[in-house]
Protein backbone atom coordinates (compact mmCIF):
# COMPACT_ATOMS: atom_id res chain seq x y z
CA UNK A 1 0.00 0.00 0.00
CA UNK A 2 1.24 3.45 -0.91
CA UNK A 3 1.10 6.36 1.54
CA UNK A 4 -0.40 9.42 -0.13
CA UNK A 5 -0.78 12.97 1.20
CA UNK A 6 -3.59 15.06 -0.29
CA UNK A 7 -4.23 18.77 0.14
CA UNK A 8 -7.82 19.94 0.43
CA UNK A 9 -9.10 23.48 0.23
CA UNK A 10 -12.35 25.39 -0.17
CA UNK A 11 -13.44 29.01 -0.02
CA UNK A 12 -17.09 28.56 -1.04
CA UNK A 13 -19.37 27.10 1.65
CA UNK A 14 -16.12 26.06 3.34
CA UNK A 15 -17.31 24.07 6.33
CA UNK A 16 -19.83 22.00 4.39
CA UNK A 17 -17.38 21.40 1.54
CA UNK A 18 -14.53 20.30 3.83
CA UNK A 19 -16.82 17.91 5.72
CA UNK A 20 -18.23 16.49 2.45
CA UNK A 21 -14.74 16.15 0.95
CA UNK A 22 -13.39 14.28 3.97
CA UNK A 23 -16.45 12.00 3.96
CA UNK A 24 -15.92 11.26 0.26
CA UNK A 25 -12.24 10.46 0.80
CA UNK A 26 -13.13 8.20 3.74
CA UNK A 27 -15.54 6.25 1.50
CA UNK A 28 -12.77 5.66 -1.06
CA UNK A 29 -9.74 5.16 1.20
CA UNK A 30 -11.06 4.09 4.61
CA UNK A 31 -9.02 5.36 7.53
CA UNK A 32 -7.69 8.91 7.14
CA UNK A 33 -5.23 10.98 9.13
CA UNK A 34 -6.21 14.66 9.12
CA UNK A 35 -4.17 17.73 9.90
CA UNK A 36 -5.77 20.65 11.66
CA UNK A 37 -7.89 22.92 9.48
CA UNK A 38 -6.27 26.27 8.67
CA UNK A 39 -7.78 29.48 7.35
CA UNK A 40 -5.81 31.66 4.94
CA UNK A 41 -6.31 34.41 2.43
CA UNK A 42 -6.55 33.41 -1.23
CA UNK A 43 -3.31 33.43 -3.22
CA UNK A 44 -3.29 35.09 -6.64
CA UNK A 45 -6.78 36.62 -6.49
CA UNK A 46 -9.10 38.60 -4.24
CA UNK A 47 -11.85 36.57 -2.62
CA UNK A 48 -13.09 34.86 0.50
CA UNK A 49 -10.62 33.11 2.77
CA UNK A 50 -9.92 29.40 2.32
CA UNK A 51 -10.07 26.50 4.71
CA UNK A 52 -7.18 24.10 4.04
CA UNK A 53 -5.93 20.83 5.46
CA UNK A 54 -3.77 17.85 4.51
CA UNK A 55 -4.99 14.27 4.59
CA UNK A 56 -2.94 11.08 4.73
CA UNK A 57 -4.39 7.99 3.04
CA UNK A 58 -3.12 4.54 2.17
CA UNK A 59 -4.05 3.01 -1.16
CA UNK A 60 -3.19 0.45 -3.78
CA UNK A 61 -4.37 2.84 -6.52
CA UNK A 62 -1.79 4.22 -8.95
CA UNK A 63 -0.92 7.95 -8.85
CA UNK A 64 -2.94 8.46 -12.04
CA UNK A 65 -5.95 6.66 -10.57
CA UNK A 66 -5.75 8.75 -7.38
CA UNK A 67 -5.49 11.94 -9.46
CA UNK A 68 -8.52 10.94 -11.54
CA UNK A 69 -10.50 10.12 -8.40
CA UNK A 70 -9.68 13.52 -6.89
CA UNK A 71 -10.82 15.31 -10.07
CA UNK A 72 -14.04 13.27 -10.00
CA UNK A 73 -14.65 14.19 -6.34
CA UNK A 74 -14.04 17.88 -7.14
CA UNK A 75 -16.65 17.67 -9.90
CA UNK A 76 -19.11 15.96 -7.55
CA UNK A 77 -18.63 18.87 -5.13
CA UNK A 78 -19.44 21.39 -7.86
CA UNK A 79 -16.10 22.32 -9.39
CA UNK A 80 -16.60 23.05 -13.08
CA UNK A 81 -13.73 25.06 -14.56
CA UNK A 82 -10.36 23.35 -14.06
CA UNK A 83 -8.52 25.86 -16.30
CA UNK A 84 -8.55 28.80 -13.86
CA UNK A 85 -5.55 28.46 -11.55
CA UNK A 86 -6.26 31.38 -9.20
CA UNK A 87 -10.01 31.43 -8.56
CA UNK A 88 -12.61 30.58 -5.91
CA UNK A 89 -13.06 26.86 -5.27
CA UNK A 90 -15.91 24.75 -3.98
CA UNK A 91 -13.35 21.98 -3.57
CA UNK A 92 -9.68 21.73 -4.48
CA UNK A 93 -7.92 18.38 -4.05
CA UNK A 94 -4.29 17.76 -5.00
CA UNK A 95 -1.85 14.91 -4.49
CA UNK A 96 1.13 16.31 -2.61
CA UNK A 97 3.13 13.11 -2.06
CA UNK A 98 2.84 9.51 -3.14
CA UNK A 99 5.43 7.52 -1.20
CA UNK A 100 8.83 8.84 -2.32
CA UNK A 101 7.89 9.09 -6.00
CA UNK A 102 9.20 11.88 -8.19
CA UNK A 103 7.21 12.28 -11.40
CA UNK A 104 5.62 14.85 -13.70
CA UNK A 105 3.07 12.77 -15.60
CA UNK A 106 0.21 11.92 -15.18
CA UNK A 107 0.44 14.08 -12.03
CA UNK A 108 3.25 16.14 -10.54
CA UNK A 109 4.70 14.45 -7.45
CA UNK A 110 5.89 15.90 -5.18
CA UNK A 111 3.70 18.90 -5.88
CA UNK A 112 5.92 21.93 -6.52
CA UNK A 113 3.84 24.23 -4.31
CA UNK A 114 4.76 22.37 -1.09
CA UNK A 115 7.72 24.56 0.00
CA UNK A 116 6.12 27.78 -1.33
CA UNK A 117 2.65 27.87 0.24
CA UNK A 118 2.05 27.94 3.99
CA UNK A 119 -1.46 26.52 3.55
CA UNK A 120 0.14 23.33 2.21
CA UNK A 121 3.43 23.22 4.11
CA UNK A 122 2.20 23.85 7.67
CA UNK A 123 -0.51 21.15 7.69
CA UNK A 124 1.86 18.74 5.92
CA UNK A 125 4.56 19.42 8.51
CA UNK A 126 1.96 18.84 11.23
CA UNK A 127 1.18 15.25 10.17
CA UNK A 128 4.35 14.30 8.24
CA UNK A 129 7.01 16.52 9.77
CA UNK A 130 9.65 13.79 9.94
CA UNK A 131 9.32 12.78 6.27
CA UNK A 132 12.01 14.00 3.89
CA UNK A 133 11.13 15.87 0.70
CA UNK A 134 12.50 13.56 -2.04
CA UNK A 135 14.05 16.42 -4.04
CA UNK A 136 14.97 19.03 -1.43
CA UNK A 137 16.30 16.43 1.06
CA UNK A 138 14.88 18.34 4.04
CA UNK A 139 12.14 17.24 6.41
CA UNK A 140 8.80 18.98 6.10
CA UNK A 141 9.28 20.20 9.67
CA UNK A 142 12.59 21.80 8.64
CA UNK A 143 11.01 23.32 5.54
CA UNK A 144 8.27 24.80 7.75
CA UNK A 145 10.81 26.13 10.26
CA UNK A 146 12.74 27.78 7.39
CA UNK A 147 9.58 29.20 5.75
CA UNK A 148 9.14 33.00 5.77
CA UNK A 149 5.99 33.18 7.91
CA UNK A 150 5.36 36.78 6.76
CA UNK A 151 4.55 35.61 3.21
CA UNK A 152 1.25 33.99 4.15
CA UNK A 153 -0.66 34.16 7.40
CA UNK A 154 -2.49 31.06 8.61
CA UNK A 155 -4.93 30.70 11.46
CA UNK A 156 -5.78 27.30 12.95
CA UNK A 157 -9.55 26.90 12.91
CA UNK A 158 -11.27 25.18 15.84
CA UNK A 159 -13.06 22.70 13.58
CA UNK A 160 -15.73 20.33 14.87
CA UNK A 161 -16.20 17.18 12.83
CA UNK A 162 -19.73 15.72 12.82
CA UNK A 163 -20.17 12.32 14.40
CA UNK A 164 -20.84 9.63 11.79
Amino acid sequence: MAVVYISMGSNIDRTRQIIAGVDALRKHFGTLQLSSVYECEPVGFVGDNFYNLVIKVETDKTPGDVGNLLKHLEQQQGRIDFSKKFSPRMMDLDILLYDDLIMEDPVQIPRDEIPHNAYVLQPLAEIAGELIHPQLQKSYQQLWQDYDKHKQQLRKVPFTWPMN
